[in-house]
């Protein structure tokens, strides 16, 4: 692979696991809706990296718009509230790897995740310095390709890669027209890569040793 000029990242299965504390904003955001219904970790790894819509009908068939987007509403409030507390589980090397990364990229973030996760994501790890910008399927409920193209075409990107970890991930970097780094430790998989590495440490290496 030629040496980017920008490495752009999913968040969920990419750079952490907060599953636990996603799971527990579902099941509190539940019983303040009032729902009969019991999450579980399971539930939710099977929907990661799913855009909202697609989460919703999912999870919530006989509801109407209206009432998905209420009950999403109130989970997503509850999330926030605890991400600052709870966070998640960083991927080994990832957060020295970054900081590392960017001393030779331009480093970003774009995820399926809800406005703001990103955000409170960098908080809790202390990495908001290191990423130049972000952009989450909640601001704009567009798909990834789209808001990848979005921070490529704002930040006049020439040769950016997308890093993640599902199948879905994959697609929408083609979509982009962008190369796809899979990494294999995260929430799914894919035979279509143009590269893979099974650590952050590894994928590390390999860009910061890359050459012009």
């Amino acid at each position: 692979m030629l040496k980017p000029d920008s490495l752009i990242f999913d968040l969920d299965g990419t750079l952490w696991d907060a599953l636990d504390t996603y799971l527990e904003s579902w099941i509190e955001g539940a019983k303040i809706e009032n729902l009969n219904r019991v999450f579980t970790r399971d539930d939710l790894h099977y929907v990661m990296g799913w855009e909202r819509s697609k989460v919703l009908s999912h999870f919530f068939p006989e509801m109407d718009e209206e009432g998905r987007e209420r009950v999403y509403k109130t989970i997503n409030e509850c999330r926030l509230r605890l991400m600052p507390e709870r966070g998640g589980v960083m991927y080994e090397g990832v957060r020295e790897g970054l900081i590392k990364l960017s001393k030779k990229y331009k480093l970003f973030i774009v995820s399926n995740c809800p406005e703001n996760l990103i955000v409170e994501f960098m908080k809790w790890a202390d990495l908001e310095e290191y990423i130049t910008d972000e952009m989450a399927h909640g601001v704009n409920s567009m798909p990834k390709h789209y808001n990848i193209k979005l921070l490529v075409d704002k930040h006049n990107l020439k040769k950016p890669v997308y890093i993640g970890d599902t199948l879905g991930d994959g697609l929408e970097t083609r979509k982009a027209g962008l190369p796809f780094v899979l990494l294999t430790y995260g929430f799914g998989t894919t035979e279509d890569f143009d590269l893979k590495f099974d650590d952050f440490n590894t994928f590390t290496d390999y860009f910061m040793n890359l050459e012009d």
